[in-house]
């Protein structure tokens, strides 16, 4: 409900608009059926339902998701790519997903690709951070210890991070993969 007391409250949802809020959703964000059903869900609990029977949400959810206005695994790609060239790991890239409410199986491909350019995102991550090989000089211990735990919070493998933050500048060691 409104917090401005000079606004009269919003009339309560019926069928037809809560249809228009989903449309309206769906055309200005990609989003995935958990995010569309939230909202949905936020909506109703703020305005109330004055439609007959239960509010339709769950059916106006599928039904988006059948129509290709929602679609998860396409969704699930797009983030993981925009990530990866972010130089984010696969672990980030999981995160975001199970934060968008996307399901193992729309997600299984994006999180392959994930792993599979893996040591390409620790590098870009490297560079936009400037660690080690893309550093300007060598960094003392202190440093290499938070940029090590940096590479780690952008979800990749200790492994890739320990080689990257070792490294002298200049020096980019060889995929260990």
């Amino acid at each position: 409900m409104s917090t401005n007391p000079r606004k009269s409250p919003r009339p309560p949802l019926d069928s037809a608009a809560l249809e228009r809020l989903a449309l309206h959703y769906v055309e200005r964000y990609a989003t995935t059926r958990a995010k569309l059903r939230a909202y949905l869900e936020r909506k109703l609990r703020e305005r109330g339902w004055d439609g007959e029977g239960s509010p339709p949400h769950e059916a106006l959810v599928a039904r988006f998701a059948e129509r290709g206005y929602v679609n998860d695994r396409l969704f699930a790609e797009s983030r993981a790519e925009a990530l990866a060239r972010r130089g984010y790991g696969a672990r980030r890239v999981d995160s975001a997903l199970r934060i968008a409410g996307i399901e193992d199986a729309d997600a299984a491909v994006a999180r392959a690709e994930a792993h599979e350019r893996g040591w390409d995102a620790a590098l870009t991550y490297a560079r936009r951070k400037k660690i080690g090989p893309f550093a300007l000089e060598p960094s003392e211990e202190n440093r290499r210890q938070k940029q090590l735990a940096a590479m780690l919070r952008a979800g990749h493998p200790f492994e890739f991070a320990k080689l990257l933050v070792a490294a002298l500048p200049g020096e980019c060691p060889a995929d260990p993969n």
